[in-house]
């Protein structure tokens, strides 16, 4: 059976695309990508499926989230494989831009956002938001959907792109959608790739640590000392260089460091394993709420 899989690589193709769905009516949804294609990706290709007439995947990998020394060079791709599994999943297009699609040799504008955009991954990737804000700014400008989704693995990104969204009046609906997990409960992340089975085994312990502490919260426990705990717990596990255990109004994003759980919350962590670093988060919601 031969699969045909849509792809367009210019701008000028993606419009007469984009413009013919308009022609006929059709409701369309984007969900970007950096490729290395896995089942979490799949999750939001289900749920586009649904929201919209016409489901557009692009897949490029952004050189501007990544800081020096990061994984740019080293970041999984397999576009053959990409492609052969959006076929399979018979969306109706395909947008896979040349880097010189996306940024002129000249190119000087910066997306800055602020309040949620500061803190937690900022304090440890400085720029990191700035790439991604300007990256899925020049996506939705380019592809123009009426929807776009992504993945809540990533919170403060989503509430990032939200808050862009909302403050530029870009007349696009935001879904978040719900995080995708292995059988073990880790996250799926297209960098999971990059762990041995032993490596694998002390990811998995990462959402067991993370659950437990939203459990812990949600039964009242007071926060500083469950934070504490949870980051002692992840040292034990064999995972490092933790960069935040941290709670979190779910629409802000402000911290709340002591006390108790109060209103709808976010618990997010940042760690390490074995060089990759991992990031997962869940729902604390109080028992008041």
């Amino acid at each position: 059976m031969n699969l045909i899989l849509p792809t367009v690589e210019t701008k000028t193709a993606l419009r007469a695309r984009m413009s013919g769905y308009a022609s006929d009516r059709k409701t369309t949804v984007l969900v970007p990508t950096m490729g290395a294609l896995h089942a979490g990706h799949l999750s939001l290709i289900q749920i586009a499926k649904r929201v919209a007439d016409k489901v557009i995947v692009s897949i490029f990998v952004n050189p501007t989230q990544f800081a020096p020394g990061e994984d740019f060079e080293a970041y999984p791709r397999d576009i053959s494989a990409d492609m052969a599994l959006l076929a399979r999943e018979n969306i109706d297009l395909l947008y896979l831009p040349a880097p010189d699609a996306m940024y002129f040799g000249d190119h000087s504008t910066r997306v800055i956002v602020g309040d949620v955009g500061e803190g937690l991954e900022t304090d440890h990737r400085p720029t990191f938001f700035h790439g991604v804000a300007l990256v899925v700014n020049k996506l939705l400008n380019q592809v123009r959907p009426d929807i776009a989704i992504f993945g809540e693995k990533d919170y403060q990104q989503l509430a990032v792109i939200r808050r862009m969204v909302r403050d530029l009046d870009m007349p696009i609906e935001i879904i978040g959608a719900p995080i995708a997990r292995d059988p073990h409960g880790l996250a799926l992340s297209s960098r999971n790739r990059y762990f041995d089975a032993e490596g694998l085994a002390v990811a998995r312990t990462l959402n067991h640590i993370l659950f437990a502490a939203r459990d812990a919260l949600q039964g009242g426990a007071e926060i500083s000392e469950t934070l504490s705990n949870a980051k002692q717990k992840l040292v034990h596990a064999g995972l490092s260089d933790i960069d935040y255990v941290s709670l979190a109004d779910a629409a802000t994003l402000a911290l709340k460091t002591d006390g108790h759980v109060a209103a709808r919350m976010r618990l997010l962590i940042a760690t390490h394993c074995r060089g990759v670093r991992l990031i997962d988060n869940c729902a604390v919601i109080s028992q008041e709420s």
